[in-house]
């Protein structure tokens, strides 16, 4: 009886170790990347104004609507990045304008003070494409198409911040010493904060997948 017992209690906590080996494989990988979206619903993520701006569809994120920022509240890295590498596949529809912020909060309402945007855009009018980080060093160049799947990576370490497009650097930026905020963005500075995703206007249609996360040492 006592041999059954044990054998009962050893598969009891196979059983566990198993459960919780596939909640972790869920929520990262081995290499370091951690998923900050499901591909189901936007938990995890908080809208301010014009929530209605972001759904959910075919496993990726919808941004269709007046405009509305869409904020990572979840529990990876208590939703506050320093140091890190994130990334993302994108879809642009013709015409349309969104962003990938990061180091920046939750507001309610307006383009959000804090933080950097990171653009998607690669064929609205306003001429600053995918990859520029806005009103900070900006790209004229066009990197990829709309109607097309493409990744958008941003790397931050200390002051220095790079982009890729398709695993190709279109930017790199170190901030300078004793950096003043341009105008219009009091909070465009290196500092940490969370990420969000930029609904632009109701012309705009931007799809986002697979986001997720490394996070590097301070």
């Amino acid at each position: 009886m006592r041999y059954n017992v044990l054998l009962f209690l050893l598969a009891i906590g196979l059983m566990m170790g198993c459960n919780t080996a596939k909640k972790a494989g869920a929520a990262g990988s081995g290499d370091g990347w951690i998923s900050l979206f499901d591909g189901k619903s936007l938990n995890g993520w908080k809208a301010g104004e014009n929530a209605s701006t972001f759904s959910v569809a075919d496993g990726a994120i919808v941004v269709n609507g007046p405009r509305a920022h869409l904020f990572y509240e979840g529990d990876v890295g208590n939703h506050n990045f320093k140091n890190f590498e994130f990334q993302a596949q994108v879809m642009t529809m013709p015409g349309s304008n969104s962003g990938i912020y990061f180091h920046t909060e939750f507001q309610q309402v307006r383009f959000p003070d804090k933080g950097f945007e990171v653009q998607v855009n690669n064929s609205h009018k306003d001429w600053k494409r995918t990859g520029s980080l806005y009103d900070i060093k900006d790209i004229k160049e066009k990197y990829v198409d709309d109607n097309v799947w493409f990744t958008e990576y941003i790397r931050v370490e200390g002051k220095k911040v790079t982009i890729k497009i398709n695993d190709k650097t279109v930017l790199e930026y170190t901030e300078p010493a004793n950096a003043t905020a341009p105008e219009g963005h009091p909070g465009r500075l290196i500092s940490s904060g969370t990420f969000a995703l930029q609904g632009h206007d109701p012309k705009s249609k931007v799809l986002f997948k697979d986001l997720k996360v490394k996070m590097l040492r301070d």
